[in-house]
């Protein structure tokens, strides 16, 4: 438990989880279905005829998918460490600095766990 009062109150909080669970149960089936189509994808390449022009049109596609799911496992970890900071009583505070996340934020995006500043700061280190 963190030795900070929390920011909100605990309907405030109890809102944010269930937003936070269906956020989570939206990803993960987004990234379900992204990885079942590249299945589908690579199963199809094995049984049709060859063409060089539609291997490329699905490497393009895998690549794509890839990248989804990629972002999407992002999220998800970004979606349970949200979660565990309501549990902690740190929710609303940024885990790079402890400044507090401005509200238009968290309602923005539920599973903020930093600042703007800090998030744009983190992707052009490519952190």
């Amino acid at each position: 438990m963190s030795s900070k009062t929390p920011r909100f109150d605990k309907a405030f909080l109890e809102r944010k989880r269930r937003q936070l669970l269906e956020l989570r149960n939206q990803v993960q089936k987004n990234s379900d279905a992204g990885e079942a189509d590249e299945g589908a994808i690579k199963n199809e390449s094995g049984v049709q005829a060859r063409e060089y022009e539609d291997d490329a049109q699905k490497l393009a596609m895998l690549e794509m998918d890839g990248n989804l799911v990629i972002r999407d496992l992002g999220r998800l970890a970004r979606i349970e460490r949200a979660l565990n900071k309501i549990d902690e009583g740190t929710y609303g505070f940024s885990d790079v600095s402890g400044q507090p996340i401005p509200d238009q934020r968290l309602e923005a995006a539920p599973d903020a766990t930093n600042t703007v500043q800090e998030q744009e700061a983190s992707e052009r280190s490519g952190v």
